[in-house]
């Protein structure tokens, strides 16, 4: 998604142009495309609108199990568990990444379980497990190595399990 600045680097999460993010909101309200749908929850997710996000993400899985395929399902999981993850259910959020990590990696879809593994680094490091948030960041990492991942998108991976290192070692983020 091209409404991604930056990454805070306290927090790992997306830095975005919150304006060009809720003019596209408004412009794809309607669409009831699965992508359309996936997308909008992310929307609402940047734009801390989470009660609205999960309502659209259990809307998204339902129509990704009913018309999309086993990928489709898998990403749509991933982004509602990254829902759960900002309304602080950690638990929830980790148990349904680390299932979704587990069967794209058994499917060899590893792109999916790249993407998988990071948010599940990201929920672990927002609930305080350094350790756990290193070792499935360098889990994304490897796996995004492994499909050939754009060097971008490796410089992310490598961001965030520097700030896990150093959180769990007590630094301080960015001093």
């Amino acid at each position: 998604m091209g409404y991604i600045k930056g990454y805070d680097p306290q927090t790992l999460r997306e830095q975005v142009d919150r304006v060009e993010c809720a003019q596209r909101l408004v412009e794809i309200e309607a669409q009831r495309s699965l992508p359309a749908l996936l997308e909008r929850v992310w929307l609402l997710k940047v734009l801390d609108q989470l009660d609205d996000a999960l309502k659209l993400s259990d809307e998204s899985v339902r129509v990704a199990r009913m018309a999309g395929t086993r990928k489709d399902v898998l990403r749509a999981r991933v982004l509602h568990a990254t829902i759960l993850q900002y309304r602080g259910a950690h638990a929830a959020a980790e148990q349904e990444l680390a299932t979704c990590a587990s069967e794209a990696e058994g499917q060899g879809w590893t792109s999916i379980a790249a993407f998988a593994y990071q948010h599940h680094g990201k929920n672990a490091y927002d609930a305080g497990d350094f350790d756990e948030a290193r070792t499935s960041l360098k889990q994304a990492l490897f796996l995004r190595r492994e499909a050939g991942a754009a060097d971008a998108e490796l410089e992310v991976a490598l961001l965030a399990i520097e700030a896990a290192e150093k959180r769990r070692s007590g630094q301080l983020v960015g001093s």
